[in-house]
């Protein structure tokens, strides 16, 4: 009985060992995961000469910038989204946000390798992306994506200017 008793403390023991293990593993990637949300970042290779047309969007490009987000109807963090990114667009003389329906346009999700929702893409005045992040987005970090391809006149009170 002693021998069945030492296999079980070694194996509860391994197992333990086992759980601790997996969960730091979770705790790190989820951490990773969440620091990554939101954050913008240049233009993939892969899509480094992807322009996009107003045909392509359902909506006008802006004189300036276009604020494009990939959503879905089952997606938490699209309508927080929505709501930051239709402030920026107004506060911005210039830029515009269009919305895309993920779940309606498969075509344009695969050409442009969107793999979750939300997805915000930066594109300068003839479409090109400049910048994509993935995840809720901070307004301070949508504004300064926006100051890599928004021109402000001398003397205005933009947001842009602020960030």
């Amino acid at each position: 009985m002693d021998g069945v008793a030492s296999m079980l403390s070694i194996s509860v023991t391994a197992g333990l060992i086992a759980l601790v293990v997996a969960l730091a593993a979770a705790s790190g990637l989820g951490l990773v995961m969440r620091r990554r949300a939101g954050r913008f970042r240049p233009r993939p290779e892969r899509h480094s000469a992807e322009t996009l047309t107003a045909d392509d969007l359902g909506g006008p490009l802006g004189r300036q910038a276009t604020l494009v987000q990939f959503s879905t109807a089952f997606c938490a963090p699209c309508r927080p989204t929505r709501q930051i990114l239709t402030q920026v667009a107004g506060m911005v003389d210039g830029v515009s946000h269009v919305e895309v329906d993920a779940a309606a346009r498969l075509d344009l999700v695969r050409r442009l390798g969107i793999s979750s929702t939300p997805t915000v893409l930066v594109l300068d005045q003839h479409g090109a992306v400049v910048k994509r992040a993935s995840g809720l987005p901070r307004k301070a970090d949508v504004i300064a994506a926006l100051g890599t391809v928004v021109t402000v006149p001398e003397g205005s009170d933009s947001a842009v200017e602020r960030a």
